[in-house]
């Protein structure tokens, strides 16, 4: 496990105090989970990201071969 020094916002800090109050969890654990689940949302964010630029470079080439497709089902 890693130390770090960690600079708040005095209106998230008092957020984060009153969720950890509440839920009566450590505020490390409480940061800990934090970042996890923002680490994940970001993940996914850059993942469509690429999907779409990967999407954009292939699409003339699957819509030949869906033509090519609907030529042989169709018997042209």
């Amino acid at each position: 496990m890693k130390t770090l020094s960690l600079k708040l916002d005095d209106d998230i800090f008092e957020d984060a105090e009153k969720m950890t109050s509440k839920m009566n969890q450590p505020r490390n654990r409480y940061i800990n989970e934090a970042v996890k689940i923002y680490n994940l949302y970001n993940k996914r964010r850059l993942l469509k990201s690429q999907l779409m630029i990967e999407s954009k470079l292939t699409s003339k080439d699957s819509m030949e071969v869906l033509k090519d497709f609907e030529q042989l089902i169709d018997g042209d």
